[in-house]
């Protein structure tokens, strides 16, 4: 088993155990499908979704097995995950090219280390021996992510990268 964080429960809604989940994961009509298993907490307790909603800022979830509020606060502030072996997504999550190498014609120039958020688009922060740049997940600089290879192709505008 896979898990992988979803987002954090922040709180209920209304009396029946409906909670809200902040998270920008992707593909979320997929991951919060009912009959999906989300697990919840440091122990992964796993709940089967009921139901789905998206309100204001927040994803909303019931479980088949919560129906009441006092059996869902214990849980306010935890975090959420489900089983990326459970999910089949045309695409790939943004976890996934974490580790992945960056090339720029045909040259290694470093490793995603970590996956910025911002409103518009990911970012990828690249570290390697010569470069460490931000490359945005965007057309202009990714020419082709190859999970099965393990690479990322982009292309350079000027100021993207800079030797160290």
């Amino acid at each position: 088993m896979e898990l992988r964080y979803i987002g954090d429960m922040v709180g209920t809604h209304g009396i029946k155990g409906e909670i809200r989940i902040i998270s920008d994961i992707e593909f979320k009509e997929e991951v919060l499908k009912p009959g999906r298993i989300l697990y919840i907490g440091k122990e992964k307790q796993p709940f089967t979704i009921k139901r789905y909603r998206h309100h204001k800022i927040y994803d909303m979830v019931t479980f088949e097995e919560i129906n009441d509020i006092n059996d869902v606060i214990i849980y306010k502030g935890d975090s959420i995950y489900f089983n990326k072996e459970d999910v089949q997504v045309d695409g790939y999550f943004s976890e996934d090219l974490i580790g992945l190498t960056v090339y720029y014609q045909d040259e290694a120039i470093g490793t995603v280390k970590n996956i910025l958020k911002s409103k518009a688009h990911d970012i990828f922060s690249v570290i390697g021996d010569k470069y460490t740049c931000f490359i945005p997940n965007v057309s202009e600089f990714i020419i082709k992510v190859d999970l099965e290879q393990h690479k990322i192709e982009v292309q350079n505008i000027e100021g993207l990268l800079n030797e160290n």
